[in-house]
């Protein structure tokens, strides 16, 4: 079994340490910017020992994860002395392995390991990483064990090019990040009629889940909902008007989002061409306001 090693005790390198570790592999050594962080996990997993140095750890073991925030991989990677044999893996969502490249110029096996997934601390991290897809990259025979890794973790791989990376990872963003964005857009429209933000988000989380149980188990575009889905043009003007009142700044993110919905209400098969032009005319503004 491999010797595994930990550059970075962040969020994700304790999450996959640990995980990793349960499932029998060998996780030997860790270093982290807080020597604090990187005693916290070596605690935890029998066998693994803290060290103040990154060179220690690459000294150490034979495939070293770079878990550090992802503007540092580059820096981190270029200033360790590699030997010929060795692995080394960033877990950077939007970088490549040409990151690693003064690495893959020593002999060294270079790829990238990213977890498809939330992190918003370590409990929950690790929590999360079950039922995961990792996006590989690497090439023979890295590339093998890195999906042996993510089967071994209870997830699923997928194989992407250098040249995918970054649009994959804005895709992640849109779904995970700005979701959260959304959330709480829609909660602040709730103080408008005097509810909290805690009380607005309780509230709608039932209908949050309710819709990524429909996305998981109808599909998109059946699972499309709501007034663009059945042409409701009178709905989406009402919409308008309040907003226009209530929220102005949130207008512009209030028409784009409908205009992207209206494709998908199309491929549903609940609107007609005519109708989604309707909507489109409203929403780019060119009637409703002559209509309210």
């Amino acid at each position: 079994m491999l010797k595994l090693g930990f550059i970075g005790a962040g969020i994700v390198g304790t999450a996959l340490a640990v995980r990793l570790s349960s499932k029998g592999y060998q996780v030997v050594a860790v270093s982290s910017r807080s020597q604090t962080s990187a005693q916290n996990l070596a605690q935890t997993i029998s066998g693994c020992r803290a060290f103040a140095k990154n060179q220690d750890v690459t000294d150490t073991a034979e495939l070293v994860f770079i878990t550090t925030p992802d503007d540092t991989i580059a820096t981190v990677a270029s200033q360790l002395k590699w030997h010929a044999g060795q692995s080394v893996v960033h877990c950077s969502g939007a970088d490549s392995t040409e990151i690693l490249q003064p690495a893959r110029k020593l002999g060294v096996h270079v790829g990238a390991f990213h977890p498809l997934q939330s992190f918003a601390n370590a409990k929950q991290a690790i929590e999360n990483i079950p039922g995961s897809t990792f996006v590989v990259e690497a090439e023979t025979p890295l590339l093998a064990t890195l999906k042996d890794m993510a089967t071994a973790l209870g997830g699923h791989w997928i194989e992407l090019k250098a040249s995918d990376k970054v649009i994959y990872h804005a895709a992640a963003v849109i779904a995970c990040n700005y979701l959260v964005t959304l959330v709480k857009l829609a909660t602040d429209l709730w103080q408008t009629f005097s509810i909290p933000p805690h009380q607005a988000t309780q509230a709608l989380l039932p209908l949050i889940r309710g819709t990524i149980h429909n996305i998981d188990t109808v599909g998109i575009p059946q699972c499309l909902t709501g007034p663009i889905a059945r042409g409701d043009t009178g709905t989406i003007k009402k919409h308008l008007d309040a907003l226009q009142k209530k929220a102005p700044s949130l207008l512009s993110t209030y028409r784009e989002l409908g205009l992207q919905t209206i494709p998908i209400a199309l491929a549903k098969g609940r609107i007609n061409k005519q109708q989604a032009q309707e909507l489109q005319a409203i929403l780019r503004g060119k009637s409703s306001e002559s209509n309210a």
